[in-house]
């Protein structure tokens, strides 16, 4: 039996703020961290994204500057998503090797070697007229199999480019399985796969959309990203990707879906990543902006949160501000 009142008095170890740290359960490091980056073709100066203060789409020099101070400031990755200035209906620009985020990769690996993990973003939407993560049928439904030769392509372009690890966030069945394959049978056996595992059908994507500007020309991408509702069905789509060859997978949303989180990284065999997603980021903008909270205290609890829940890596546009915040 433990001690009770007044024998107990587990105040002490809150009376100091070394006593605090000293005992603390969780911490945030700043190589934890990963910035999602845009990156936009035809533009000659970053272009601010309105619906997310201090965010913008970079240009391919841009870029290199935010990479440099990102592993400056000791965070860990970069994920990268490229805005094409041309698209189509099967997004020919996303495996085009002298793309956006081709090019902007190669620029990245000379530029850093080691000193920062290279991601991108394997998905179809920032590519395409219309908007949706595949390739679609003539009745404008997206056609899985279809789309996983799309995607398996777009992956060694980008293994071409010096990526390091490639992010399929489409959430089509297989994807995980057809990339892996495809990026061995070329000799890119190296490139590691973080598998958007469980991506909801989320209402937090909103800004995402008008940085990425990827929203769908017509319905949504209910049928393929998971219902809000379910948590068994993320563990299973996890199962699912670890069995294919995902080496790392992540759960989107993430601070509203932190009991999905907690599963995942209690049954999950390898690391697991949450994304603090856009809609999370500008509402704290936004409460901060009207003086409502403390903005620096937030983004260091929202992130202590997410890894309090398990997950070993977070993707938050904040990363570059909260390593520096953590050192």
């Amino acid at each position: 039996m433990t001690a009770r009142f007044p024998t107990a008095r587990p105040r002490r170890l809150r009376r100091t703020p070394a006593l605090r740290r000293l005992v603390a359960e969780t911490r945030v490091r700043p190589d934890e961290l990963i910035l999602p980056v845009f990156v936009k073709e035809g533009i000659d100066a970053p272009r601010p994204v309105p619906s997310m203060p201090g965010v913008v789409q970079h240009t391919r020099e841009s870029v290199r500057k935010a990479a440099e101070e990102a592993a400056e400031a000791g965070v860990g990755g970069l994920m990268l998503f490229g805005v094409p200035e041309f698209k189509d209906e099967r997004g020919s620009a996303a495996d085009d090797p002298g793309g956006v985020i081709q090019l902007a990769l190669r620029d990245l690996s000379a530029d850093l070697g080691t000193d920062i993990v290279l991601m991108a973003d394997l998905c179809l939407d920032e590519y395409t007229s219309h908007g949706h993560c595949g390739v679609l049928t003539p009745t404008g439904e997206v056609d899985n199999d279809a789309t996983l030769e799309r995607y398996a392509s777009i992956a060694v372009a980008q293994a071409a480019a010096g990526v390091q690890v490639v992010g399929p966030s489409g959430m089509m069945d297989g994807q995980v399985g057809a990339i892996r394959a495809a990026l061995d049978q070329a000799g890119y056996t190296d490139v590691a796969i973080l598998a958007y595992a469980a991506k909801y059908a989320s209402a937090f994507y909103g800004p995402f959309r008008d940085a990425a500007e990827g929203a769908p020309q017509f319905g949504d991408r209910a049928g393929y990203q998971q219902d809000p509702a379910n948590v068994r069905e993320a563990l299973r789509e996890v199962e699912l990707d670890v069995g294919e060859g995902a080496d790392m997978v992540m759960v989107k949303p993430g601070l509203a879906y932190l009991d999905v989180v907690a599963e995942v990284a209690r049954t999950s065999p390898v690391p697991v990543a949450a994304y603090q997603v856009s809609g999370e980021y500008a509402m704290v903008e936004a409460a901060a902006q009207n003086g409502w909270l403390d903005r620096e205290r937030v983004i260091l609890e929202t992130l202590l949160c997410h890894r309090r829940a398990g997950a070993a890596q977070v993707l938050t546009y904040w990363a570059t501000e909260a390593a520096r915040l953590l050192r």
